[in-house]
């Protein structure tokens, strides 16, 4: 017996060595090429810096295998569009695009109305390091035809300059990045392949001059229809486990960052400041389009965090907050917004809304139009609005809720300004309740409210740190507990108390300056005024 178990030990090891060796030698096939347009020659091998071609179509590729590495000498220039089809790397062995060398990124451009770099039915492929620019095409286009894709990261990459020529029209989705003159697409909208791109990254990459930032579609359904009358007919593919992390989006005629059909998507640390630049509007005024910084069409089980949301300018839209299209249980928290044309403008269909959520988040001078919580009678269902500072604001609408609650924010109104409701908002089932409403009438449908000054602890509104609460303020332990509240503010503390607004602690020693009985009743006066007059000028509008 002790023989027989050593000789099954021996083949054991053997067999162990083998898998090993066929692991080294799997590992071995993959290689590295070098492309250098400044000193290459496509007559080289590619298989060295002291080899290299000069151009993407000097290499010459029999196989692909992962961990394959194509690298783009810094401080050169490459000018062929790059379509890659069926690439396949693995979690562990990635296929990768990038850089090596001293000196500025290498710049990966096209001057045709083409994307730089193409990837269908591709997986587990890196681009990263690099800068991307195509004046009459675009970035990125990541698309399926006939398989899923799986895991592909795009890394440390400068997109600039893919305007749309003009800034009043809105660029079309529907058929790649390059149509769009975005930084990156995945698929198109609506006509999009059964197969979706699943866990997809974007990290640490700048997105300047350009018409559309990541536009991110799934598959609606098998016909290919956004529009189908019948909710019924909506048979979504989701894209699941997008991740678009540190990133900076400027300057930009139309949207960031747009969540299209996904699923447990992640938007985080993000900055998208001076986008949708394109009012909207033709010679008479009219609104021609519409376009938003950071939005959800039809997706679920997703979230927008810690973003800096600013200087959005489209008369129509131009909001930070938006759930579109069907989107349920998605979520924007520890939202940065300031001097957009508005906070929130949610645009349900069908049977509306379900489950979404907007919590601790500070808004600033988003007055150039107004905000609403649901555009519609389809309405947002069981809306989460808590823990919200919102300052400066233009006319707000609570309406077309229903089973909502909207609890412990700060409303503080531009003068002349109201805040609009629906008169039988209660008897849907709204809990409207332990809110602060300052330089404004309290909604009639509001219950535990406090109409004063809210006691900051500033007044630069430029500075965040003005928003927290003085320890006197009224606010401080006004609010009420939420169930499955986070457990940290806007500002990144953790929650010591039931406060109104998006600031959760004890409150700084900074004295609070309460109104006199006097100033109150001047103060209601006045708001009364101010809202007769906005009356009448809507019925002129």
């Amino acid at each position: 017996m002790k023989k027989t178990g050593k000789i099954i030990s021996i083949i054991l090891s053997i067999c162990i060595l083998l898998g090993t060796i066929s692991v080294i030698s799997f590992a071995t096939d993959s290689k590295t090429y070098y492309i250098d347009s400044i000193n290459g020659d496509d007559a080289n091998s590619a298989s060295s810096p002291d080899d290299a071609v000069k151009t993407i179509n000097g290499l010459k590729l029999d196989t692909i295998n992962p961990g394959d590495t194509f690298l783009f000498r810094n401080g050169g220039t490459y000018n062929d569009p790059i379509v890659i089809n069926n690439w396949q790397g693995t979690k562990e062995n990635p296929i990768v695009i990038s850089s090596y060398g001293d000196g500025k990124k290498a710049i990966l451009r096209t001057d045709l109305a083409t994307e730089v770099i193409t990837l269908i039915d591709c997986s587990y492929i890196t681009v990263s390091d690099l800068e991307i620019t195509a004046p009459n095409g675009g970035g990125i286009w990541i698309n399926t035809a006939n398989k899923t894709s799986e895991g592909i990261t795009l890394d440390n990459i400068y997109f600039h300059d893919m305007p749309n020529g003009k800034v009043n029209g809105r660029s079309d989705c529907q058929s790649g990045a390059a149509v769009a003159r975005a930084a990156v697409m995945v698929k198109s909208f609506p006509k999009a392949s059964r197969f979706p791109v699943n866990n997809l990254t974007i990290s640490n990459c700048e997105v300047d001059n350009i018409a559309n930032g990541f536009i991110i579609w799934g598959s609606w359904n098998e016909q290919g229809n956004a529009w189908v009358e019948n909710e019924n007919d909506i048979d979504p593919v989701f894209n699941e486990g997008l991740l678009i992390t540190d990133c900076y989006l400027h300057n930009m005629d139309a949207e960031a960052i747009l969540i299209g059909i996904c699923d447990d998507a992640l938007v985080t640390n993000c900055r998208m400041i001076d986008t949708c630049q394109g009012e909207g509007l033709d010679e008479n005024g009219e609104i021609q389009f519409f376009t938003a910084a950071c939005w959800f069409w039809g997706s679920v089980n997703s979230t927008v965090q810690y973003c800096e949301i600013a200087g959005q300018k489209n008369v129509g839209d131009g909001m930070t907050v938006d759930f579109d299209s069907y989107s349920h249980n998605c979520t924007y928290q520890y939202i940065y917004s300031h001097d957009n044309m508005r906070f929130v403008c949610n645009n349900p269909n069908y049977s509306g809304h379900h489950g979404n959520t907007v919590r601790y988040c500070l808004s600033i001078n988003d007055n150039g139009g107004r905000s609403t919580t649901a555009v519609g009678s389809a309405g947002e269902h069981k809306l989460n609005f808590y823990n919200n500072t919102i300052i400066n604001s233009a006319e707000f609408h609570l309406k077309n809720m229903y089973n909502a609650i909207v609890a412990n924010n700060i409303f503080v109104m531009n003068s002349y300004e109201i805040i609009a409701y629906d008169a039988d908002s209660l008897f849907r089932g709204n809990k409207i309740t332990n809110n602060c409403f300052y330089n404004v009438l309290t909604p009639l449908v509001a219950t535990n409210t406090i109409n004063t000054n809210p006691g900051f602890a500033g007044t630069d509104t430029e500075d965040i740190l003005s928003y927290v609460l003085s320890k006197d303020s009224p606010l401080i332990g006004a609010g009420i507990e939420i169930e499955g509240a986070p457990a940290t503010d806007f500002f990144g503390n953790e929650i010591t108390s039931n406060n109104i607004g998006c600031y959760g602690g004890n409150g700084v020693d900074v004295p609070y300056e309460a109104e006199t009985s006097l100033n109150r009743i001047i103060r209601f006066i006045r708001n009364i005024f101010e809202t007769l007059v906005h009356e009448i000028m809507n019925l002129f509008d």
